[in-house]
């Protein structure tokens, strides 16, 4: 019989995004929540038995009771499948901590903690779970070291779930926090380890993945929104593993050069497009180049108060956009006096002045151009 998992991880519930507002945030995080219950659907849909987390349930410790409760009840639903939970770094494990807290209070019967790292066997699916929790949230040692000697019956598939770095991206892989060696598999015998704490999904080896979270959470993740759906037809069979889309929402990145009119409004059209439904996309936009003031005022209305209101989110960076106006942006402030001679001074500043100098200037002179524009319209 082939045993069919389905490996997840990082879904930090509670996750606090101080970027957006109140309300995008609710929105957000309760995407983390709805995640669960996809992943519970999917594995009814493809016949999975047991769904893996590979740590960092939670986001923090200090939740309330409502956020530690919400991801067992939505757990609970989906009683025809075994779920498996360890403590990562986020949600470390402690005496007394949360999940001391949730198993006295009791856990759903399909509902599994392991907070020992010791195999924990189910012989009706011919599996051997070799869980390795977290107990600090930076352990020098290898958590999955334990795995070798697991002393464990040759007809028991062996997986692995753990949380934590394969690579110290250049420093001594050794000494880097909750190291994972990743040919642990080949070491441990393991038919499969499931691997948290990257965002995004990816291979390690043929036998080795991280998951990345169910539902993305930065726009720096890539292979975020997924899960992966792993089948293995018994103890010596490699692993078949397929990427499972969970992601209610999107993060993009864009990047753009505008110089006039025309660019902004093909900006606007290519924006509109991103997606069918831009609702469920948060978009980061970064745009370089220089615009007179009257078109700087247009990208305003156009881009960051029109299109953005059509995304979920969309942050602009616009630290590149410089001004560059033309004579009749500086008449329409005014033609002499002491206002033109300090529009001309700050003209000159954006052009001259170093990198800090540019940018104050910059949003002086299109401040300044505002309010004349509001004055001259309020005399009409």
């Amino acid at each position: 019989m082939t045993l069919r998992l389905i490996h997840t991880s990082d879904w930090q519930i509670g996750k606090v995004f101080r970027f957006v507002d109140n309300a995008t945030m609710g929105l957000l995080q309760d995407a983390r929540l709805r995640a669960i219950t996809r992943l519970g659907e999917l594995a009814g849909e493809r016949g999975a038995q047991h769904i893996l987390v590979a740590g960092d349930v939670y986001d923090m410790e200090a939740l309330s009771p409502r956020l530690l409760n919400q991801p067992l009840e939505r757990m609970r639903n989906f009683n025809g499948v075994q779920w498996h939970l360890i403590p990562g770094n986020h949600d470390h494990y402690r005496s007394n901590g949360l999940w001391d807290q949730l198993q006295r209070k009791g856990l759903p019967a399909n509902v599994h903690i392991h907070t020992v790292p010791e195999a924990a066997i189910f012989e009706d699916d011919s599996l051997a779970l070799l869980p390795a929790p977290l107990h600090h949230r930076r352990m020098l040692e290898d958590p999955t070291a334990y795995m070798d000697d697991a002393d464990l019956s040759d007809e028991l598939v062996r997986v692995g779930l753990a949380h934590g770095t394969i690579t110290g991206f250049g420093s001594d892989d050794k000494d880097v926090p909750n190291y994972i060696a990743p040919d642990r598999p080949a070491r441990a015998g393991l038919s499969y380890l499931a691997l948290g704490d990257w965002h995004g999904q990816k291979k390690i080896n043929d036998r080795c993945w991280y998951s990345g979270t169910p539902e993305s959470d930065a726009f720096d993740v890539i292979g975020g929104g997924q899960a992966l759906l792993v089948e293995i037809d018994g103890p010596a069979a490699p692993p078949t593993v397929s990427p499972l889309a969970t992601g209610h929402y999107t993060w993009e990145r864009l990047a753009e050069q505008v110089g006039s009119r025309a660019d902004i409004d093909h900006l606007a059209g290519k924006l509109r497009g991103v997606a069918d439904d831009l609702d469920r996309v948060l978009i980061h936009l970064t745009v370089e180049g220089a615009l007179s003031l009257e078109d700087r005022q247009y990208f305003q209305e156009q881009i960051v108060d029109g299109v953005s209101a059509a995304f979920c989110f969309m942050r602009v960076d616009d630290r590149r956009l410089f001004p560059r106006p033309t004579p009749e942006d500086l008449d329409q402030i005014d033609r002499g006096g002491f206002v033109r001679a300090a529009a001309d001074e700050l003209q000159r500043l954006t052009e001259e002045g170093d990198d800090a100098e540019r940018g104050i200037a910059a949003e002086a002179l299109q401040r300044l151009y505002i309010e004349h524009m509001k004055l001259d319209a309020g005399q009409r």
